[in-house]
């Protein structure tokens, strides 16, 4: 599989400006199955379920790795470029010796997400380095809360920068300052405390603004910027920039009362990258969610009734990896003009967005694929506006039509 997904990645590169950093984006999602003697197979917390209750499912685990590929319109789509088998080793018997409870316990260690994503990210780095057209690429990597954490922020590769979310609790301490140190004694790693996540967005300092657009949405975005900080969980080694991005208004109708949903705190490795290439890169992780989407429901990614370990772990990176191929083949296609794709049906509303949808590229390669098949040169026919009468005689329900748009 790595050499599907090699193909894709160097298709990215290729698309992105010269000396332009590559920015990618980190997350797990779980594919539930009805079995337990599937490899892989365990109870995990549902991320479906309700905020005061946890639940629990039968799934396999699986960690992506997805690349921005930048889109007309000037948002990005992702891209898997990496698609991995994230299991937990089995729980031993009660009859087990310590020697393999020990055994266990390093193995429950070396399979942790954190340690998976740490993996992943050097795999990645390791792939750039090794194109010449890439090696002197920066590596932007986004992720969420849960890999925020030691594991994954002290050993990043060089030439490489995390951009997280942290939690709002995090205790965070200046840059020490080596002129107040005294003559006897160890070196100072880390200064003062730092004000909380809290007090710096409550400060009366001035909000910095600028314009950003999110898939055709423009918004004014509002953020602080502090420079100079440290945490204990990247190491003292790390010097951090935090972006406090502030509450979004939103109303649940027109007319409605204005909301605002929960602020932001974003940390990242560099404490001289753009902000705005911080938040524009983190704000390409909600398109990840996409692709667990469209993966599970469009592609049925883990409805193969496999129980090989290898098929377990190959079928799904497989379906994964077509994906991809389609999205790519869909932005290279399609990315000037949309006239060549198959006008949308009749009961469908008009969309503004200029962005092509998965369902869309997939009515498209049917249709050019089978098209031979059904007797179509071109599709030109496919919009033929029927002449209006009062009673007509019959309905047209041309075959061709209902195959292409077939949704199954």
């Amino acid at each position: 599989m790595a050499t599907l997904f090699s193909v894709v990645r160097r298709a990215v590169l290729a698309e992105l400006p010269p000396q332009a950093p590559v920015c990618a984006v980190l997350d797990d999602f779980l594919l539930r199955r009805s079995g337990l003697h599937t490899p892989g197979v365990a109870w995990r917390r549902d991320p479906l379920g309700p905020h005061f209750q946890t639940n629990f499912v039968r799934a396999q685990r699986f960690l992506q790795t997805s690349l921005a590929l930048p889109t007309p319109d000037g948002s990005a789509r992702l891209l898997p470029v990496a698609f991995r088998h994230a299991p937990t080793p089995p729980t031993p018997s009660k009859k087990a010796t310590p020697a393999e409870w020990q055994q266990y316990r390093k193995e429950v260690r070396a399979a942790r997400l954190s340690q998976r994503a740490s993996e992943q990210i050097h795999d990645l780095r390791t792939d750039l380095d090794a194109d010449r057209a890439s090696a002197s690429r920066r590596l932007l990597i986004a992720f969420d809360g849960g890999y925020t954490n030691q594991t994954v922020l002290r050993p990043l590769p060089p030439n490489t920068t995390a951009i997280g979310r942290l939690r709002q609790d995090a205790h965070r301490p200046f840059r020490p300052d080596l002129t107040k140190q005294k003559g006897r004694g160890r070196r100072p790693c880390y200064g003062p405390p730092a004000p909380t996540l809290e007090q710096v967005r409550s400060e009366k300092s001035p909000w910095l603004t600028f314009p950003f657009a999110h898939h055709g949405t423009a918004h004014e975005l509002h953020f602080k910027r502090r420079t100079g900080l440290m945490w204990r969980a990247a190491g003292a080694h790390q010097i951090l920039q935090l972006i406090v991005i502030a509450p979004l208004g939103y109303r649940l109708r027109k007319g409605s009362k204005l909301l605002y949903r929960r602020p932001a705190f974003l940390v990242c490795t560099d404490e001289n990258l753009d902000p705005q290439l911080i938040i524009e890169t983190y704000f390409h992780r909600w398109d990840i969610e996409v692709n667990f989407r469209e993966e599970k429901t469009l592609l049925g990614v883990g409805q193969a009734q496999v129980r090989s370990p290898r098929s377990v772990e190959s079928a799904p990176a497989l379906t994964v990896a077509s994906y991809a191929l389609l999205l790519l083949a869909t932005q290279r296609a399609f990315a000037g003009s949309r006239a060549a794709l198959l006008p949308r049906p009749k009961w469908m509303p008009a969309s503004p967005s200029t962005r092509i949808s998965t369902q869309q590229a997939r009515h498209q390669l049917r249709a050019e694929v089978w098209g031979r098949g059904l007797g179509l040169e071109n599709f030109s026919g496919f919009a033929t506006t029927l002449p209006t009468a009062t009673k007509p005689e019959k309905f047209s329900f041309p075959l061709a039509s209902a195959v292409c748009y077939a949704n199954a």
